[in-house]
Formats: structure tokens, sequence, C-alpha cells
């Protein structure tokens, strides 16, 4: 991985071929409390591309309307590009993903604060860090939730991919095991929202998915449904069904239901959650 530029405006790159931040506060670098438990959700999708990051910068930004401090945190992300400063030397690495979070938050956070692990290329995780010669580790996605939760209220997870994303291949010959996406959101042991893309196939997905968080022991605390593709023919039908089977089978609410927006904010998300339905699914009313 190339990288580098000024220490102050974002990432640079390791001998281990992950991405950071030098300009970490003190706060992230501090121990971890691990007995704090985590307050928040985390969200994961159907799949990739069904708008993970829109609705979780719409969580924190209806969180932060109530009155809450939040968090966002993407603990990995795929596809940076190098800006260069608008003058002189310098410049930063850049993800959408990690930038919308960012500016949904509601508390001071540096990039690395909200991504500890950003890769360069746009694929897998696990692909992107050993084409980059690195490899993830666990116990710094983990540790980086726990850092931020004694600054918020609520602390945002957006996961990457699916909910069964692979993170760490263990090497061949070792006692170590596969570690993904779905291990992380059993580390973290917060309240899971799925976001469904709602287009053709979203209702096995939905329900395949679903029964993947639980059958790992988490709760599906609700549901939201994105209207990503707008020609969809009987999109409300779709949506019913979801509902029907999501709440019957698994007692996960349907917590809005995004239209097909253009462009997208996070104050535009927000408007269309159920923000009461959200804070009981949470634990998080007054």
């Amino acid at each position: 991985m190339t990288g580098g530029g000024d220490s102050s405006s974002g990432w640079q790159s390791t001998e281990a071929g992950v991405l950071w931040e030098p300009a970490a506060s003190q706060a992230a670098l501090a121990e971890p409390d691990s007995d704090l438990p985590l307050r928040g959700c985390f969200v994961t999708g159907t799949d990739t591309e069904v708008g993970k990051t829109a609705v979780s910068a719409g969580l924190l930004h209806a969180l932060g309307c109530h009155g809450l401090r939040v968090a966002g945190y993407k603990p990995v992300a795929a596809g940076a590009v190098w800006c260069s400063a608008a003058s002189g030397p310098g410049g930063h690495w850049h993800n959408e993903d990690v930038e919308a979070l960012h500016a949904a938050s509601n508390i001071e956070l540096t990039r690395s604060e909200v991504c500890p692990c950003l890769l360069e290329e746009a694929c897998a995780p696990h692909l992107a860090a050993r084409l980059e010669g690195g490899r993830i580790e666990p116990r710094v996605l983990i540790d980086g939730a726990r850092r931020l939760m004694p600054r918020c209220d609520a602390l945002v997870v957006e996961g990457v991919g699916g909910f069964c994303v692979p993170l760490v291949e263990a090497e061949e010959g070792s006692d170590a095991e596969d570690w993904g996406a779905d291990d992380l959101a059993c580390a973290l042991d917060l309240p899971v929202i799925l976001v469904v893309g709602v287009r053709l196939g979203c209702i096995n997905h939905s329900l395949l998915t679903a029964q993947a968080i639980t059958a790992r022991g988490l709760r599906l605390a609700g549901w939201i449904a994105n209207r990503v593709d707008p020609d969809m023919t009987h999109a409300q039908d779709n949506i019913d069904t979801l509902t029907r089977a999501l709440q019957g089978r698994h007692g996960a609410p349907l917590l809005g239901v995004v239209d097909y927006l253009v462009p997208v904010t996070a104050a535009r998300v927000a408007d269309q959650l159920d923000l009461d339905a959200l804070l009981k699914a949470l634990g998080l009313g007054d």
C-alpha cells in the first residue's frame, strides 16, 4: 500500500499495510474499558450496496436530534483514495463511508477513531489486507469501539458488506480460526439493525440474514427497508411480507422505510425513521 502526507490531515500507511491517522487523540490511545457495556447498535445489511452507510448516518442524526451524544464507527473500510492538498504538500486518504459517519457524529472524533482499519483496495476486506501485505487485527477493531463508548450515549457501528463477510482468514496449518463480521458483531454484543435493500431477491436475503444473526445469539432489534431500486415492481408487497415475517419469526419491528433519495443526506434519511420505535428497540428511551 502506498500512503503518506500531512500527519495532521489523514491516514498514513504502515509497514503492516493498514492506513492509520497519526493525529489520533489521547482518548484513542487510552486503554479500553472492557467492563463498560456498549450501547447503541450494530448495522448490517442483506448485501453490499444496500445503503448501510446512509442508514447509519441517518440513525446518528436521528439519535443526535433526540439529545444523545452519538458516535459513528466503521471498524473496517475497504476502498480509499489519496486526495492531495489543495495547495502545498500533504493530503489525506478519503473513504466516503468514513466521511459520512464522521460528519453525522456529534462528538469530536478523528477519522481513525471512526475507522481504525482503512484499506486502500476496494474489495473484500480480507483480500484487500492480503493484497496490501497486512492483516486485520480483531483486537484493534474491538478496542476501538470500547474506547469510544465512554464519550457517547450511543454508538452506531456499521458493518462491512453482509453479515458474514470474512475479515481474517486463518493461515493453512495454523490453529487459528477464521474471523468475520459476524464474529465482530458477537464480540461487541450490540443489538443488530438489519438494512434491507428493497430489490428483487430481498425477501430470501433478509430471512437468511436474520436467521444468521439470531443463530449467533444476537438480538435483531429491528430492520429498515431501503428503496434502492426506484423501479422495482411490487416493492410494498415485499416490504409487507418482510414486516410480517421478521416480526413473527424474530420479534424485529420495521423501524422505517427510506425512499429512493437523490441526494441522500443523513437528515433526509432520519426523517423517514420511526424514532420512538428506534429508541424502544435499542433501549435508549427516557
